[in-house]
């Protein structure tokens, strides 16, 4: 009796999701790889005494987050323009990485949709544009109209990128490790948890769309200025639906007329810390791209995933600062310092941080129109945090608390935005205007009923 030979079947087509099971599976792979095999390498030359080339260091490392993408190259470019988070070299390079990730096809955005809004997704609009106008690290943008007539822009996360998000997290520790290794001027303990916070932060598109309605409160008054609003109905923590601004790049305006270049500039300035006095908010991510002009010269704010709460004491404490240089009162900054969560502070690197303080303050006690950076340099601010850096260094290094990271961030970003433009303002009289009825009891309140009205936490 013949044995029966058994069927060969034909190994069946991976499912979506072992598809992306395996393809995480892999990027974990690869980002691991890159990162430690950067800080094998780098670690040997340090124990063979060998100087290390950080300008080659910092290419051959951008050459592979550049070949990543996702969440890790997103969170190289934010700390490309934190001042005090990497050295010179690295954030030369890490500034020219581009995060954006290969745009999900058709098919997937459908289903991706279905996944968000149910399989009758497309019933919540007129049409849907399938193809996206926008793409960036952790999600794309899609044009829409919904069926009462408005023009919506439809923000779609990209599948799995909570995942992704935790094992480029996990590396940026060793990343930030290697910066160790070659630097110590600065501890990175707070700037990886401050950007840690931010970045799981940004994954929620149900708080994006709060942080939305929050601004739109807070620059209500503040003319030509305008603020998408959020679709709260169709809105979900990977879907957020707002409306429609239309409008061109920032950047196209760098060859205006002096007059509108100037007033742009101006309306931003207002625009970014009106918030910050009058309600201890700031917005962390200052990239032009954040920005569009409308017909009538209206300064539209488009994307509200990274923003930073502080406690109003921290508010009071850059009042205090900018009051005690003007005065040159010591003890009046240490106060400051102290409010900024920077303690026991010597008299050596008081002297530093002060040094890096006039140079932030320096427009805003200038009463006069004037670039926002006189040197010359294209590079805002960057000689003075290299020298900065290694009086540091010199003087044992400093932890930066968590809130002065984006907030220094935030300065360092727009100032680079105000270059481009080669804009000429009187800040100091805008930011006069600003702080001129500061009072930190009303602030304590004004953010407080803020806040609950929008459903955010208080800063801790």
């Amino acid at each position: 009796m013949s044995r029966a030979r058994p069927h060969r079947h034909s190994p069946s087509p991976p499912t979506d999701r072992e598809g992306r099971l395996a393809a995480r599976l892999g990027r974990y792979a690869r980002v691991s790889g890159a990162i430690a095999g950067q800080a094998a390498k780098l670690a040997a030359r340090r124990l063979a005494g060998q100087p290390l080339d950080t300008a080659a260091h910092a290419h051959e490392l951008k050459e592979v987050l550049g070949e990543l993408r996702g969440p890790l190259v997103k969170v190289a470019q934010m700390l490309a323009t934190i001042p005090e988070a990497l050295p010179e070299d690295y954030a030369r390079a890490f500034a020219e990485l581009q995060s954006r990730a290969p745009p999900m096809g058709r098919p997937l955005v459908r289903r991706r949709m279905a996944a968000e809004l149910g399989p009758d997704w497309r019933r919540h609009f007129a049409w849907f544009d399938e193809t996206p106008a926008a793409a960036a690290s952790l999600g794309q943008v899609h044009r829409a109209q919904l069926t009462d007539g408005r023009l919506v822009a439809c923000k779609l996360q990209y599948p799995d990128m909570a995942a992704a998000v935790e094992a480029d997290l996990a590396q940026l520790r060793l990343l930030l490790q290697v910066y160790r290794l070659t630097e110590r001027a600065i501890d990175p303990q707070n700037v990886y948890e401050e950007v840690a916070a931010r970045l799981r932060e940004e994954l929620d598109y149900l708080r994006e769309a709060r942080h939305m309605a929050l601004y739109g409160e807070m620059l209500a008054g503040e003319a030509r200025v305008r603020v998408p609003q959020p679709v709260f109905e169709i809105t979900t923590r990977r879907l957020l639906v707002m409306s429609w601004l239309e409008g061109r790049p920032l950047l196209d305006f760098t060859t205006a007329p002096q007059e509108v270049r100037d007033e742009l500039a101006a309306r931003l300035f207002r625009a970014w810390y009106r918030p910050f006095y009058n309600y201890g908010v700031v917005h962390g991510d200052p990239h032009p791209g954040n920005y569009t002009v409308g017909s009538e010269g209206e300064l539209n704010l488009l994307d509200f995933g990274c923003v930073r709460i502080f406690p109003p004491a921290f508010v009071l404490g850059v009042i205090e600062l900018y009051w005690a240089l003007v005065e040159r009162d010591r003890e009046r900054a240490r106060h400051a310092y102290r409010l900024w969560g920077f303690q026991e502070l010597s008299d050596e690197l008081m002297d530093v941080l002060n040094e890096w303080a006039a140079y932030l303050y320096g427009p805003l006690m200038d009463d006069r129109p004037r670039l926002i950076d006189e040197t010359g340099s294209i590079h805002y601010g960057r000689e003075v945090v290299i020298r900065v850096r290694r009086r540091l260094a010199e003087l044992g290094g400093v932890a930066p608390p968590r809130e002065f990271v984006y907030m220094d961030r935030a300065a360092i970003g727009l100032g680079a935005v105000f270059l481009r433009l080669r804009a000429r303002v009187n800040w100091h009289r805008i930011y006069l205007e600003l702080i001129r009825d500061f009072d930190l009891e009303r602030l304590r309140q004004r953010q407080r009923e803020a806040l609950a009205r929008h459903g955010l936490e208080p800063p801790a």
